[in-house]
């Protein structure tokens, strides 16, 4: 039992996950030493270290269970997504002017995040008995209706990068579902020309952050400077980087949330393009892993499942490395397994157990 198990796990996917956490700890070391007490120098390391043990130990757990016990709670999980989002905006906390956070004793969650995974297992549950039949709007708005209803209670938050996160998964898992290709070129089609409209329901300071992708010196010490510095911290790092914990950028507190959202800015500066460049091939590992793994499985709801994943780990990559380099409007989507954060390393942790239970039954296990 023992061989056959370990030889169907994804060595490669658990290296490079791991490796992407290694350089994750590493670099929010570097980011937050020199800004906090000498005696909680290392607090954030510490804490996103515990919680990455404690939350690895779980997957290691939940990976004796089979992944498509899950699809019987699909819709359990759909109703409990709606109402801890629904708690988010009557008791939730805010901070810099939203309101994503419910806090329990220390520690401060963010259901948006834990929201994506429990999307990903309620709509390929959806998805599942409706694979090859989606082939007309009559078809397509009522699951449309089923990911609209999560999406703009997070949008109300507001947390337009999350929402954005769901579109992503939606349109992967409803791609493999079988989808029609000329009622998907219509959607999108629809989705492009009302972007003019969509423009005026935008609050004021998420019009100001794509005005600033166009051109960041419309408001150089404002919406523009995040991205104006993060340029300058990846660029000035040029081949081999500065080194660790010596960054100017990052160790000047010029670069805002420099352990969060532009941890990847960080790593540009301090281990140079050669140091992005290893990153950047742990994450394509890990995303081929996730492609392999969708199109090995043994199940259509365990195919729905990797690509649903897939799809929220490539959107996170793809939209969090491209705001930093400025090819990418700021949402606030954090880098998969590196930005600090309980409740995103959580998630993210939780997905990619998933994607090795899934490679793991990929035919039936013989005990």
């Amino acid at each position: 039992m023992t061989k056959r198990f370990f030889k169907r796990t994804d060595f490669a996917l658990i290296l490079a996950a791991a490796g992407i956490l290694i350089m994750s700890l590493i670099i929010i070391g570097s980011a937050t030493h020199i800004n906090t007490p000498s005696e909680e120098r290392y607090w954030y390391v510490q804490r996103q270290g515990i919680f990455a043990l404690v939350n690895i130990a779980i997957a290691a757990f939940l990976m004796n269970f089979d992944y498509k016990i899950l699809q019987g709670y699909g819709n359990k999980l759909y109703i409990f997504n709606i109402i801890i989002l629904l708690a988010v905006m009557i008791f939730g906390h805010s901070a810099l002017g939203a309101q994503r956070w419910i806090m329990i004793g220390p520690i401060s969650i963010q259901p948006s995040e834990f929201s994506k995974l429990i999307i990903i297992v309620s709509l390929a549950t959806m998805l599942n008995d409706k694979v090859g039949k989606i082939n007309n709007l009559h078809d397509f708005l009522p699951i449309a209706l089923y990911v609209g209803v999560p999406f703009l209670l997070v949008l109300k938050q507001p947390d337009l990068g999350t929402s954005l996160v769901f579109m992503a998964i939606f349109f992967g898992m409803i791609f493999v579902s079988g989808i029609n290709l000329k009622l998907l070129g219509g959607i999108f089609a629809a989705g492009i020309a009302s972007m003019p409209i969509l423009w005026h329901f935008l609050k004021d300071y998420q019009k100001m952050r794509i005005m600033v992708f166009m051109d960041p010196n419309v408001d150089p010490l404002g919406s523009g400077y995040h991205i104006i510095q993060s340029k300058i911290a990846i660029g000035s790092g040029m081949l081999f980087g500065k080194g660790l914990f010596h960054g100017t950028q990052s160790q000047l507190n010029f670069l805002p949330e420099n352990h969060t959202d532009f941890i990847f800015a960080v790593v540009g500066e301090e281990l140079g393009f050669v140091g992005v460049a290893f990153l950047l091939l742990l994450y394509l590992v890990v995303l081929w892993r996730g492609c392999c793994i969708a199109r090995d499985a043994s199940d259509m709801f365990g195919r729905l499942l990797a690509v649903g994943i897939t799809s929220m780990l490539a959107f996170h990559v793809l939209v969090n490395v491209g705001m930093t380099m400025g090819i990418m409007p700021v949402t606030g989507i954090p880098l998969p397994l590196m930005s600090y954060g309980v409740s995103a390393l959580t998630t993210n942790i939780m997905a990619i157990a998933i994607l090795l239970n899934i490679q793991q039954r990929k035919q039936k296990l013989l005990f």
